[in-house]
């Protein structure tokens, strides 16, 4: 059950509007890493969660604080749009600064699809999607999608807090930036706990049978660049993070085993192949009189 209450986590309220400024915000709401994606994301993963308890929970939870999160990004763009010009032209000349932003920085769909307001679209127009979801069922992974998801969205909320002067819109930037220092810190936590659990460890996923993989290069940096200075890195000797072996640095990659033939579909997809294009016809007429598949 979802209960909405009218209040906002943080002020949203810019000092002026800046239509051009609100298709820049429009990122870290509707972009890949914006707020919609890490709402839905931890949504999705408490959906998918096999276990009660803290971490479901703890999905639970922050996933509603993002879904306020895009809330206040919402209505801090319908506000920084609300005294956006129509864009009207005269003679295609654009002798008000105003109209050209509109014209050159705005996103014009602020205006024409949303009559002033926000859209689930990233700073550049293209609608947000179900794919920049992670949500595997598997949490150290889940989890550690979320890190990166939280670092990313920090990121970019910085940058945005550069190309503003407006201290309402940094005001909430400069909120946001700090849940996302609890969030980074969080899942990382979690990643943590989840091993000392033993609910889950590294590799993931941890309880895929080690006899079913190749070990002889579980643990191998395999140099596929002419740099040389990979090797001095500690993924390179010394032990490996899950604890189970410990890393070989190999200068060139060993030598490769033969390419297989081109392949030969069926001839009713008709691909061009080496054989004459009359035994494709003939192969695809009977194949369809046998009713082959």
């Amino acid at each position: 059950m979802y209960f909405h209450r009218q209040e906002l986590q943080h002020k949203a309220k810019p000092d002026k509007p800046d239509a051009v400024y609100a298709r820049k915000l429009q990122e870290v709401l509707g972009g890949q890493y914006g707020e919609i994606s890490v709402a839905l994301q931890y949504g999705f993963q408490a959906w998918n969660a096999h276990i009660p308890g803290k971490y479901r929970d703890l999905l639970y939870g922050i996933g509603a604080e993002e879904m306020g999160h895009v809330e206040m990004l919402a209505t801090m763009i319908a506000q920084l749009l609300e005294k956006a010009p129509l864009g009207i032209t005269d003679d295609a000349v654009q002798n008000d600064p105003t109209v050209a932003a509109v014209i050159g920085g705005m996103d014009v769909q602020h205006a024409i699809v949303a009559g002033a307001g926000a859209r689930a679209v990233d700073s550049n127009g293209n609608p947000w999607q179900g794919s920049y979801i992670t949500a595997s069922g598997n949490m150290l992974a889940d989890f550690t999608a979320n890190v990166n998801a939280e670092m990313q969205g920090r990121v970019q909320a910085a940058r945005l807090y550069h190309m503003t002067d407006d201290k309402g819109v940094r005001d909430l930037l400069g909120f946001l930036i700090a849940r996302d220092t609890m969030h980074q810190n969080q899942w990382m936590a979690a990643c943590v706990e989840l091993q000392a659990d033993g609910l889950e460890q590294l590799p993931v996923p941890s309880n895929f049978p080690k006899s079913k993989e190749a070990d002889d290069v579980a643990y191998q940096y395999i140099n596929f660049s002419n740099g040389e200075h990979a090797s001095e890195g500690s993924w390179a000797s010394g032990p490996t993070p899950d604890g189970h072996g410990e890393f070989e640095y190999v200068a060139e990659p060993p030598a490769g085993v033969p390419a297989p033939p081109p392949t030969h579909p069926d001839a009713r997809f008709y691909g061009t192949t080496e054989l004459p294009n009359t035994m494709e016809k003939i192969a695809g007429t009977v194949q369809d009189k046998l009713r082959k598949e």
